[in-house]
């Protein structure tokens, strides 16, 4: 009889799943039952940020390798992913003031001052979306594992470079200085990609799904963004954060980062007629 990982008083499915391990990891530090909810909705948020920088580093060996169907169907869990990850934030709408600032403090009074920003696996997911901004890896100088992790991110091809390189050997004009680029700095728009776009929308119906699917995963992070910020007016307001910057001053200005961008851009000028409108005046 072959013997399996379960142990004594185990089934197999506490023992697949860890549940004893699981639920001895939700370690509250106040009385109030909004912590409980607050500490299960950022540790599902970490797990599903997890699971997508997975399938995202899946879907840039396929493009390597030229596969673009299973590069896509990669993608497509990545948007599927996202919708249970949003939903994460209703289950903090009912969470006032008068319930998060105890606590807050409570948490700082037991760990220290903390912040969002200092959450590993969000970031790895940003810098795979090409938002790459190194001042943030000063928060993980506490944790040097995770600080090289995340160097090596920083330093290597984001999914949206990886896509253009593919493009560029599909025999799309992806410009020179775009495929040389530094991959450790944020991705700069290019006025020649977002012709690429529209082009490839025109004449590459297989890209042009791609496409589709990546403006899907750029508007569900958005979306994950939106919520984040609304929750955060609803239960501290615009209270200082962020090592002291107003939470919602902070938070507000990067939902104008969004990834590939050229997919958006380019909607301008997809589905022009090549003749002028006789109705539209020059």
């Amino acid at each position: 009889m072959n013997e399996t990982r379960t142990k004594e008083n185990q089934t197999p499915y506490s023992a697949w799943l860890q549940t004893e391990i699981l639920h001895t990891l939700q370690q509250t530090v106040s009385n109030h039952p909004g912590e409980y909810a607050f500490l299960i909705n950022a540790q599902v948020q970490e797990l599903y940020w997890a699971l997508i920088v997975r399938e995202m580093q899946a879907a840039q060996v396929c493009l390597r390798e030229d596969n673009l169907v299973e590069a896509h169907e990669a993608l497509l869990r990545v948007v599927d992913h996202h919708e249970p990850l949003n939903a994460t934030w209703r289950s903090l709408s009912w969470i006032t003031p008068s319930d998060m600032m105890p606590i807050l403090a409570a948490v700082r009074a037991t760990y220290g001052r903390d912040t969002a920003l200092q959450g590993w696996t969000y970031r790895h997911m940003v810098y795979l979306f090409g938002i790459k901004q190194e001042q943030h890896l000063e928060h993980f100088e506490p944790q040097p594992h995770r600080f090289e992790q995340l160097q090596k991110a920083l330093n290597e091809p984001s999914l949206y470079d990886d896509v253009l390189a593919f493009l560029a050997r599909r025999g799309f004009k992806i410009p020179a200085e775009v495929l040389r680029r530094d991959p450790s700095k944020t991705y700069a728009p290019d006025p020649e990609v977002e012709k690429v776009w529209a082009a490839a929308y025109e004449t590459d119906p297989p890209v042009k799904m791609l496409g589709e699917t990546m403006a899907d995963i750029a508007e569900e992070f958005t979306t994950w963004k939106y919520r984040h910020l609304m929750a955060t007016r609803r239960t501290i307001g615009n209270r200082s954060a962020y090592f002291g910057t107003p939470a919602v001053s902070w938070l507000l200005p990067t939902l104008e980062d969004i990834p590939f961008p050229e997919l958006f851009s380019a909607r301008t000028f997809i589905g022009d007629q090549p003749a002028v409108c006789p109705h539209v005046k020059s």
